[in-house]
């Protein structure tokens, strides 16, 4: 059997090319087989959602004001029926990790937040970031 048929390899989303930045999170989820038996039942894995270009005309790149607090998840039950939504199975738990990016989409995204200070009611591009990533961004070199 392949790694990639064994759950050891990565598995891209069909059609995207590596993003400049992503969300990621950790995730348990359940297999629902009622049919069979399964062992183990649940399992861990890493999601990484792609993060929109910043100021993209659907406000898409806005993930972080609705979901994220301080570097944590605003609303974890309601973000794992998101995430069930994600990866067809059922989520039983599920973190927020890390926000990563490159260099010019960082910079793209404090220039985006920069333009909306007021939206954000607050005074800098650094306590917006701090508010909903908290210390939980990683920029790539």
């Amino acid at each position: 059997m392949s790694e990639e048929r064994r759950g050891h390899g990565r598995n891209r989303a069909r059609g995207r090319a590596d993003p400049e930045a992503y969300y990621v999170f950790r995730v348990r989820f359940r297999l629902d087989a009622p049919a069979v038996e399964t062992d183990p039942e649940t399992f861990e894995t890493v999601v990484r959602h792609p993060a929109a270009e910043p100021g993209d005309e659907e406000g898409r790149w806005r993930f972080f004001e609705e979901w994220l607090w301080r570097g944590e998840l605003t609303d974890a039950r309601r973000f794992s029926e998101v995430m069930e939504g994600w990866l067809s199975v059922p989520v039983d738990h599920v973190t927020f990790s890390e926000c990563v990016m490159s260099e010019r989409y960082r910079e793209a995204w404090e220039e985006a937040v920069a333009a909306e200070l007021d939206r954000y009611n607050a005074d800098s591009v650094r306590e917006v970031r701090h508010n909903h990533l908290g210390s939980s961004i990683r920029v790539l070199s």
